[in-house]
């Protein structure tokens, strides 16, 4: 039996498994990201409409429930996420 010959392909069957996972993981997650457009512009325009700085200055005067969820009120969750998914697009097209 040749070691290195046996060595290399449990090596290689390692990288295969792993590649292979993440390929399937990744298809995945770019199939619900797909699902998403629409979200992803309706949170687009919302920022950009003006209307998600007049919620954030009715949260910040006590207008919206402390109990409701509400992190796309945070200053800067939903420019973070939306830059996010800008870089991820950028990955994409390479």
């Amino acid at each position: 039996m040749d070691e290195k010959l046996l060595s290399r392909v449990k090596r290689m069957e390692k990288s295969y498994d792993k590649v292979s996972a993440a390929a399937t993981e990744l298809a995945g997650a770019l199939d619900a990201f797909d699902r998403l457009q629409a979200d992803i512009r309706r949170l687009e325009k919302y920022q950009s409409s003006g209307q998600w700085l007049r919620d954030y200055e009715a949260d910040e005067r006590g207008e919206i429930p402390s109990g409701t969820k509400r992190g796309v009120l945070s200053e800067d969750g939903l420019y973070n996420l939306l830059s996010d998914i800008d870089a991820l697009r950028e990955r994409l097209g390479k």
